[in-house]
């Protein structure tokens, strides 16, 4: 079967910065990527809990109908005044596709930003190997796309506004084990996922010493799916912690050997999303929040 790139032919360039594995590489399972070309408007939403907070995760496809509702409804949103003891918040990027990238373990039931995406690629040649994340941006063609320092926040009045650097990078990456039954699901929940929690919990509690500003561990309403999502220095920092800290290796090992013993027959869907941020591309408010939520760490 041929492989094509995680990089659409429109926003290919000539490379002045190498990939991580030769032209020729040939990865050792399939994956599959999502194409961002959607319609107008706010296309999917899905809600979650996790740690004491509910967070409604929003896609919309044009800035500019984006913007029409955040002027809107942003005080509303964030709670128009009212002090009920409840803390709300927003975190807003703005990527561009250049900045971005996402990635599936199986066709036939999107997530995140995906679900706004007209199809899926083919299989991509840019995974099953330390790098590929960075290797599936297209921006990373170009770009060494390094972090510029850490947020600062500004706070009135019960209210954090937080500046941004330039290379914050964002992931969200998650799983899905609704079609999973019998030992498969025993294996997923008893041998893979109390690992990722305890890989989620170490973020949350002490990623600052891996240049992890935030991390949620997130459990969405209505079906048996899970997700992470953190707030990194850059991604050279997520990098390192995927490649070498004991807290990912042992996530990594726990999964590898799920899908090894299981093979092609593992009914468990993964997928991640990931962008690194301009400065402008992003934008968080915290009123009444508790602290370290979010970026207010």
């Amino acid at each position: 079967m041929t492989v094509e790139s995680a990089i659409p032919a429109h926003l290919t360039v000539e490379r002045t910065r190498p990939r991580r594995v030769p032209d020729g590489y040939a990865p050792p399972y399939p994956s599959f990527d999502a194409a961002l070309a959607a319609p107008d408007g706010p296309e999917h939403h899905d809600r979650a809990a996790g740690d004491g907070e509910i967070v409604t995760a929003a896609y919309w496809s044009d800035p500019s109908v984006f913007e029409r509702w955040w002027a809107a409804h942003r005080e509303t949103w964030l709670g128009d005044g009212v002090r009920d003891g409840h803390g709300r918040w927003a975190e807003v990027v703005r990527p561009r596709v250049e900045d971005h990238e996402t990635l599936f373990s199986s066709l036939g039931r999107p997530e995140g930003v995906a679900v706004l995406a007209e199809g899926m690629s083919g299989e991509v040649q840019e995974h099953a190997y330390w790098g590929g994340m960075r290797d599936r941006i297209p921006l990373s063609q170009t770009d060494p796309m390094l972090g510029t320092g850490a947020p600062v926040g500004e706070q009135a009045a019960g209210r954090v506004r937080v500046r941004p650097p330039a290379g914050l990078c964002l992931i969200r990456s998650g799983q899905d084990w609704t079609d999973t039954d019998g030992d498969e699901r025993r294996m997923y929940l008893e041998d893979v996922e109390p690992v990722l929690r305890s890989g989620m919990e170490f973020l949350r509690d002490e990623g600052a010493d891996v240049g992890c500003f935030a991390n949620r561990y997130l459990t969405v309403e209505g079906g048996e799916r899970s997700y992470g999502m953190s707030w990194w220095r850059s991604l050279d920092a997520l990098e390192r912690w995927s490649e070498s800290h004991p807290t990912h290796l042992a996530i990594f090992g726990a999964a590898m050997r799920y899908l090894s013993t299981l093979g092609p027959a593992a009914r468990l869907r993964l997928y991640h999303e990931v962008s690194v941020l301009p400065a402008d591309g992003q934008l968080f408010e915290y009123v009444d929040c508790r602290p370290g939520t979010g970026l207010m760490m």
